[in-house]
């Protein structure tokens, strides 16, 4: 998968001025997938080869679905085609996306927090974009919809590169080069930019869904505020709970059937640790309980969601009988 990172991603970082990092990026690249080697990775290498050659007659990366062609852009024959390799790829978990005419109901209508998010935001015309723990990538498509000028993602899920792969493929096919890029990295593989960069750094940086599943929340704090330039914005959504003090729940073991929560902390003690970590202007943007609607299972995502993960009698609290998943999305300025 080494060969999905060509000449355009470093031109990209050199016009963002992040040119440097192409120093040591290649073989971190080359590190990172011989460490983390996948055995489906052929696998999915095979579908990718297999998918038509259609050319796109609109792309729509402004809307609900993250819509790349027409059902008329192509026949019957070859849309059935196409659809049988996307669900080879199952399960789909960010989303929704539209595919020349094929509706991919996602797990996750990741619109909704976007919707949610999107009103609070600084505008992201012209910004360069960092989002952290970004999946297939559906959350960088609607940010380059708004006009960012460069969206870097960094998720260690092989599987999600090759995902967002497919939409990067047939987008660029009618809109030509996209400055929009996944990269196989968890948050603390990434270096800090406005350190190594002699003070550049990203516009923005987006965190969402990743601080609970870090042992160590400040650091992942203190590792976002590197990636920022002076006065850049962070987006934090994370897992909180009720209450205006200074309080966290630690799960037992599971929370919500998730092994890996280790830190659920209140509002108030989120927004301390973002002014311990030296963030300023720091507000809480929108703070929203996870509904059935909005994580649910589908065609698309036939493994269990949150409907398995909650009190079958009491959905305000998970099945280990934790406040049920209440998610808040806190923003601040470096």
């Amino acid at each position: 998968m080494l060969n999905f990172f060509n000449q355009d991603l470093y031109e990209d970082l050199i016009e963002a001025g992040l040119g440097k990092w192409q120093e040591t990026l290649p073989q971190q690249l080359a590190d990172v997938f011989s460490a983390r080697a996948h055995g489906k990775t052929e696998e999915w290498l095979q579908i990718l080869s297999q998918l038509p050659e259609i050319k796109p007659s609109q792309i729509d990366l402004n809307n609900d679905y993250v819509s790349v062609g027409d059902a008329a852009d192509c026949d019957a024959k070859t849309q059935a085609q196409l659809t049988d390799l996307l669900q080879q790829l199952h399960p789909w978990r960010k989303g929704p996306y539209k595919l020349f005419g094929i509706d991919i109901d996602t797990e996750w209508h990741s619109d909704w927090k976007w919707n949610r998010i999107l009103p609070h935001l600084s505008p992201l015309k012209n910004r360069s974009v960092l989002d952290v723990g970004c999946g297939n990538g559906y959350h960088a498509w609607r940010m380059r919809g708004e006009g960012a000028r460069l969206v870097i993602g960094a998720d260690p899920s092989q599987f999600f590169l090759v995902q967002f792969q497919i939409f990067k493929q047939y987008i660029e096919a009618q809109a030509g080069k996209q400055p929009v890029h996944i990269l196989p990295f968890k948050g603390e593989e990434l270096p800090p930019f406005n350190q190594v960069f002699k003070g550049r750094g990203f516009d923005t940086v987006f965190s969402m869904g990743v601080l609970y599943h870090r042992l160590s929340p400040i650091h992942h704090l203190q590792e976002l505020k590197s990636f920022l330039r002076p006065n850049g914005e962070l987006v934090l959504e994370t897992l909180i709970i009720e209450g205006d003090d200074f309080k966290t729940l630690i799960p037992e073991d599971r929370y919500a059937k998730m092994r890996n929560v280790w830190f659920i902390p209140t509002t108030a003690l989120l927004t301390r640790m973002l002014e311990r970590a030296g963030f300023k202007n720091i507000r809480v943007a929108d703070v929203t309980q996870t509904s059935v609607e909005e994580q649910r299972a589908t065609d698309w995502m036939r493994f269990e969601s949150l409907g398995d993960f909650l009190d079958p009698n009491d959905h305000d609290k998970t099945i280990e009988g934790y406040p049920a998943p209440l998610r808040a999305t806190l923003i601040a300025s470096n």
